[in-house]
């Protein structure tokens, strides 16, 4: 299983949200190239980062933040937030992202994401299926839709979407660990996608649960910014893994 830090942006600073409120903002550096070289520094390859400012705005806006870590690193950069063009996208591609993730534009707008698909194939478009409730929200968090999330997975996996990243928003930021069963029932429903996990991460123990279940990946926020699991513990487990 892959780990993959989270590093959310405003104002070009690295913050997190608690269940997505942007009332909720806790900024946790001041330099987010500083944090990513750190998560490099530990022997981790893979790096989720959340435009938050486009995810309001509905389009691209901390591009040079993105352009800025895939320069200085190496890591593999999934980007993730107000991608909603096909301007946005070779903006994303243009500044080093490795993987788009698109979320709201795939509620909104299915025939443009089922055309990047098309075009750059299910290695590089990531499936951002966030739920409350189990039903999928949109434009960072702020809307909610009428889809069910493991409908709404398994309509684009039949389009062929492979990477979904889940977040259950009633976990997110809040450190009382993920949602394991929901993920188990997706996995269960649809086992051809490889799934993310994202959302409440907050002890080292939980990490092998998620491997067990059959995630793919996991996407670590406020746990690392809070010191409740440390970069040596994933540096570990990227080397026992």
């Amino acid at each position: 299983m892959r780990i993959i830090p989270a590093i959310d942006i405003i104002d070009g600073k690295c913050v997190r949200l608690s269940k997505g409120d942007y009332a909720t903002k806790k900024i946790y550096n001041e330099d987010p190239i500083e944090v990513a070289k750190s998560f490099e520094g530990a022997g981790i390859q893979y790096l989720h980062l959340v435009d938050l400012d486009g995810a309001k705005s509905k389009q691209i806006i901390n591009y040079k933040i993105l352009e800025q870590i895939a320069t200085k690193t190496n890591l593999k950069i999934d980007f993730g937030g107000g991608l909603k063009s096909d301007k946005d996208l070779n903006i994303a591609f243009d500044c080093g992202a490795s993987q788009v993730t698109g979320g709201s534009i795939a509620v909104k707008e299915p025939k443009v994401f089922t055309s990047w698909l098309e075009e750059y194939g299910a290695d590089k478009i990531i499936l951002g299926a966030d739920a409350q409730d189990e039903k999928v929200a949109i434009s960072g968090w702020l809307e909610a839709s009428d889809n069910e999330v493991i409908p709404f997975i398994k309509s684009y996996q039949t389009k062929g979407v492979r990477y979904v990243i889940c977040t259950d928003i009633s976990k997110d930021g809040m450190l009382q660990g993920p949602s394991f069963e929901l993920y188990s029932r997706i996995l269960k429903e649809i086992p051809e996608i490889s799934l993310i996990a994202s959302g409440g991460i907050s002890h080292y123990d939980e990490l092998s649960q998620l491997a067990e279940l059959g995630c793919e990946g996991t996407i670590i926020g406020k746990a690392i910014y809070e010191n409740r699991i440390s970069l040596k513990q994933l540096e570990n487990f990227v080397l026992e893994n």
